[in-house]
């Protein structure tokens, strides 16, 4: 049997960097059980006291830090040595090289990527563009888009639409229903990115089947009947080839790996 590990996230910010890189880093371990503890906006040494005291009282804890200001990281570290606390700093080696290759100091300013620049504006505008656009609930002004994404029903629009808007791309997406004529304009759309989004019927059968035994309503036999299913995907298929708008398979993807695919497909229609 694996032992148990209490992982300690210590974040001089706001944790979301140091978030992403212990996914990253777990999902390379088959069988890793942990339970994990975060501490954002840590910035003093009583701060890390209390959390070495705790980590020294718990077996098998691990620390896992991005503190950015010189002598809070050094502190840690010691201090952590002291108890014998496995302790791992995230981007301390990396930003001295930096500072070393690009033959400057660096400032060590904690928060220092969550400023209030034109992005974060470009960010917050896209969000709330692609909020009010979601669902094809508003389709008057896509020629404002960045980005318009197609789709039957339960093919991650959503959830890769609000990714996208996190990186600053107006996205709408449009749900394809049988019978149901598209957006005027779309097919004469220059400005956006249209990318159309497929996946396994019998995937899709069965995530269906979940939501609509969640929702308890079983009025909805087309919905999540497979034969039905296979024509909606097969006429999705179908428009976007006839349009020349590529697709995207997102049947194994995750809602990054989808991402990652329209942000190429974008960058290709960039340069072109």
């Amino acid at each position: 049997m694996n032992e148990k590990y209490n992982v300690y996230l210590v974040s001089d910010s706001t944790g979301e960097t140091l978030d992403r890189i212990f996914l990253s880093l777990k999902s390379q371990f088959e069988h890793f059980d942990y339970e994990k503890k975060e501490f954002a906006f840590v910035r003093t040494e009583q701060q890390i006291d209390k959390i070495i005291k705790e980590c020294n009282e718990i077996e098998n804890s691990l620390i896992l830090y991005t503190i950015v200001e010189s002598k809070l990281a050094k502190y840690i570290s010691k201090k952590s040595q002291k108890f014998n606390v496995p302790c791992f700093g995230i981007l301390g080696n990396l930003i001295l090289s930096f500072s070393k290759l690009l033959n400057q100091k660096a400032i060590h300013k904690p928060s220092a990527q969550h400023v209030l620049d034109e992005d974060y504006y470009k960010r917050i505008e896209a969000i709330q563009f692609t909020m009010s656009h979601d669902d094809g609930k508003k389709v008057d002004d896509i020629n404002n888009a960045d980005v318009i994404l197609l789709g039957v029903s339960r093919t991650s629009k959503t959830p890769t639409s609000i990714y996208l808007a996190n990186r600053g791309y107006k996205t709408i997406n449009i749900p394809l229903v049988l019978d149901q004529k598209i957006p005027e304009g779309l097919t004469k759309n220059k400005s956006a990115c249209i990318i159309g989004l497929v996946a396994d019927p019998e995937r899709l059968a069965d995530i269906r089947r979940n939501r609509v035994a969640l929702m308890k309503d079983h009025k909805l036999k087309d919905y999540t009947d497979l034969d039905f299913i296979i024509k909606e995907v097969e006429e999705s298929k179908i428009l976007f080839k006839k349009n020349n708008w590529p697709s995207i398979d997102v049947t194994r993807r995750s809602v990054e790996e989808t991402a990652a695919s329209i942000l190429k497909i974008i960058e290709i229609k960039k340069n072109k």
